[in-house]
C-alpha cells in the first residue's frame, strides 16, 4: 500500500510537475492538495487566482482540496500559526509527509522542513535540483497548458502577465529570469495536462498592478471547453 502524502498546491506549473513526478515514482499516494488562500480576497495567496478555479483544478484532478485560510495582512507569525494548525490536523489523520514543488531555493526548503517538523511531519521535494530549463520544456512537451497569473515587475516586464506559458514565452524571457520563475519572477495557473480529467475553462480578464510591483492578470472562470488537447 502506498504511503499517503499531501501536496502543497499553488495551482501553478511546479505543483503540477511535482504531482506528476510523485505519481510516476510510485512511492506515495496523493491524499489531498493543500493551498493557502487569503481571506476576504478568496484567492490563492501570492498567485492571486480565484478559489473557484482552484476548486475546478482539484475536481479535474480528482483530489480533495484542503485550504489554509490566512488573513489579508499576514505576518510570518500568522502564517506559521495557521499552517501549524492545519498540518497538525493532517498529521493527526495519519499523514506523515508533505510534498512541495520547490526546485533549488535552500532557504525555502529549510523553512518548510522546520515548519513541518513542528507538526511531526517530513518534507518531500520531488523536483529538487532538477534543471529548471529542462523542467520548463518538459512541462510544455508533456502536454500541460498554463497561463501566467502574476509577474514581479521588478524582475520581468508586466506585459508577460496573462501570456501562455509556452515555447515562445520561454524564448522571450530575459536571461536574468529563471525559466520556471523559481525566484518568484512570475507565477502560473495550470488549466490542463496529463493528470487532468478535463481542461479547466478560463479566460484572461483585467490586468492590475498591486503594491506598485506585482502585475496580476485576473483569470476568469468560463463555460465551455478550456484548452483543446492536441
Amino acid at each position: 500500500m502506498l504511503e499517503p502524502i499531501v501536496l502543497l498546491w499553488s495551482g501553478g506549473k511546479d505543483s503540477a510537475l511535482a504531482l506528476q513526478s510523485i505519481r510516476e515514482a510510485g512511492r506515495f499516494r496523493v491524499h489531498a492538495l493543500l493551498t493557502t488562500v487569503t481571506e476576504g480576497f478568496d484567492r490563492i495567496s501570492i498567485h492571486g487566482v480565484r478559489r473557484s478555479l482552484l476548486q475546478a483544478q482539484a475536481d479535474s484532478l480528482g483530489l480533495p482540496l484542503k485550504t489554509a485560510e490566512i488573513p489579508k495582512s499576514c505576518s510570518n507569525a500568522d502564517y506559521e500559526a495557521v499552517m501549524t494548525r492545519v498540518l497538525s490536523e493532517l498529521s493527526g489523520n495519519g499523514i506523515g509527509t508533505v510534498a512541495a514543488g520547490d526546485i533549488f531555493l535552500e532557504d525555502v526548503r529549510l523553512y518548510r522542513e522546520r515548519l513541518l517538523e513542528r507538526a511531526g511531519m517530513k518534507a518531500s521535494f520531488p523536483l529538487w535540483h532538477r534543471d529548471t530549463g529542462g523542467l520548463a520544456l518538459e512541462f510544455i512537451s508533456s502536454g500541460f497548458r498554463a497561463s501566467v497569473a502574476c509577474v514581479d515587475t521588478f524582475a520581468l516586464d508586466g506585459s508577460f502577465a496573462g501570456r501562455a506559458f509556452d515555447a515562445q514565452f520561454l524564448a522571450d524571457l530575459p536571461e536574468s529570469v529563471d525559466p520556471c520563475g523559481e525566484n518568484g519572477e512570475f507565477h502560473t495557473f495550470v488549466g490542463d495536462g496529463p493528470p487532468f480529467r478535463c481542461p479547466v475553462a478560463f479566460e484572461a480578464g483585467e490586468k492590475v498592478l498591486r503594491d506598485e510591483r506585482f502585475r496580476y492578470c485576473d483569470l476568469l472562470p468560463r463555460r465551455g471547453a478550456g484548452y483543446q488537447r492536441q
